[in-house]
């Protein structure tokens, strides 16, 4: 599989097999993962990878929480802004238009969108899941950094056959997550990473972009269309 392949392919997956993500595979993901681009070589990321025992426990605990009804810890980051622009607005709901719709969700059933994301604790099946974290002291450059690092590795992940879906939700489940994990003090949870075999049977329409127009602009190219004028 080429780049353009793995980065074409590529998609958050909401359903896996039990397949077992060989421990080598991710070994060699992780390590090639190393030279992702970070300012001044910082490599902001902190990593932990679960498979096994500890990852079953972590959802047996998430899950837990879910069925009690525990309130959602604290954010220490926003997800978005509290009030977003067009076209973000309009690109985000649209998303929840075509997953939810998929699920046979409607709208305003809001019981039935919680138990939907509710799936995202079990890593939708997942063998194996990433979490990444971020020393508190660092600002938005490294989060950026922490982004790039996670994208290799989704792409890599693609190159060995495997999905991934990377999961902001596990933040507002980071004490359940560092009950297991035992992080050390001034770390931030970014995110999990959900990693194995796809479920071809879950289908999920994949979500479109916006075309390259409206994203990007070429200014050498206008300038050669403004001369030939």
């Amino acid at each position: 599989m080429n780049v353009y392949e793995a980065v074409t392919s590529r998609r958050a997956v909401r359903g896996f097999i039990g397949r077992e993500v060989p421990e080598a595979v991710l070994e060699r993901v992780l390590t090639a993962a190393r030279w992702s681009p970070s300012g001044s070589n910082l490599q902001p990321w902190h990593v932990y990878v679960l498979t096994g025992e500890p990852l079953a426990e972590l959802k047996k605990r998430a899950m837990e929480r879910v069925a009690t009804g525990d309130p959602w810890d604290e954010r220490e980051y926003e997800m978005y802004p509290p009030a977003l622009k067009s076209p973000y607005r309009e690109r985000r709901s649209a998303f929840g238009r075509e997953r939810y719709g998929a699920l046979g969700v409607p709208r305003d059933d809001w019981e039935a969108r919680q138990r939907a994301a509710s799936a995202n604790w079990e890593c939708f099946g997942a063998p194996a899941a990433l979490f990444c974290y971020i020393d508190a002291g660092m600002g938005p450059p490294q989060w950026a950094d922490v982004g790039m690092y996670l994208q290799t590795v989704m792409l890599l992940l693609r190159a060995e056959g495997l999905h991934s879906c990377p999961q902001m939700a596990w933040s507002v489940y980071r004490s359940t997550v560092a009950e297991v994990l035992s992080p050390p003090e001034g770390l931030v949870l970014f995110c999990g990473l959900s990693i194995g075999y796809e479920d071809v049977t879950v289908r999920h329409p994949r979500t479109g972009r916006a075309p390259l127009d409206e994203t990007v602009t070429f200014v050498g190219r206008a300038g050669r269309r403004l001369q030939a004028a």
